[in-house]
């Protein structure tokens, strides 16, 4: 016999379905994959959900191991919300069907308003083939509107973050968001935006900057259209 919240399946995709299925549960580790959150943040990003509804998501979620609270180290010191090593787990799973989602046909019950380039940024920051990540030890600092998020580079792998970089970037760049849409989907080159003023470069150079857009571009998949904002 089952429940309503539960398949009742000892299928292994049943039984994440028991834990991810829940409306919201996927979106809260969504925001962790972009870092450590404060309960504020996660309301701030996700304001639909609400604090009670939120505050058991994140208690169900703690006790699968997949979710741990913890405290920035100073100057900080503020408690925050952050993936286990379990969690971690679903990083690549969910990045997956982020790009899968990319390709889906517009809704008229989707706000384009919505559309976060930290978000775009996370999907896509896969997309370059690990020949060109060999080697590179880089941070690149993105201001995209009233965004900014930073793009990690080490160890063959590309990592996409929520604020300023750690320490000063190898790259900074500023531009509006239809700006970075245009240029991460292959609609405008990187080294255009920047000769127009679309994209200006604070830190490093326009050759950088070129570089690090050609590791983030989903261009393949072409311009989802209903990303124009």
């Amino acid at each position: 016999m089952t429940t309503a919240r539960t398949y009742g399946q000892m299928c292994p995709l049943a039984r994440s379905m028991d834990l991810l299925g829940e409306r919201w549960t996927i979106l809260i580790v969504r925001e962790l994959c972009l870092g450590p959150k404060r309960f504020k943040d996660l309301l701030d990003v996700l304001p639909a959900i609400g604090p009670n509804r939120l505050t058991a998501r994140l208690r169900s979620l703690e006790a699968a191991g997949v979710v741990r609270r913890s405290t920035l180290p100073p100057p900080a010191g503020v408690a925050v919300y952050e993936l286990t090593e379990r969690g971690e787990g679903l990083r690549a799973p969910l990045i997956e069907l982020g790009r899968w989602g990319l390709g889906l046909p517009p809704s008229e019950e989707i706000d384009p308003a919505t559309t976060r380039a930290d978000l775009i940024a996370l999907s896509v920051s896969t997309f370059a083939a690990p020949d060109k990540l060999v080697g590179l030890k880089e941070i690149y600092e993105l201001h995209v509107g009233r965004e900014t998020f930073h793009v990690e580079i080490a160890e063959g792998r590309m990592w996409t973050k929520s604020g300023p970089a750690p320490v000063r970037p190898d790259l900074a760049v500023t531009c509006r968001l239809r700006t970075f849409l245009a240029v991460v989907f292959g609609h405008t080159q990187a080294i255009d935006a920047v000769e127009s003023g679309d994209l200006t470069v604070t830190v490093g150079s326009s050759e950088l900057a070129e570089r690090a857009f050609d590791l983030l571009s989903g261009s393949d998949l072409g311009y989802p259209v209903y990303l124009g904002v």
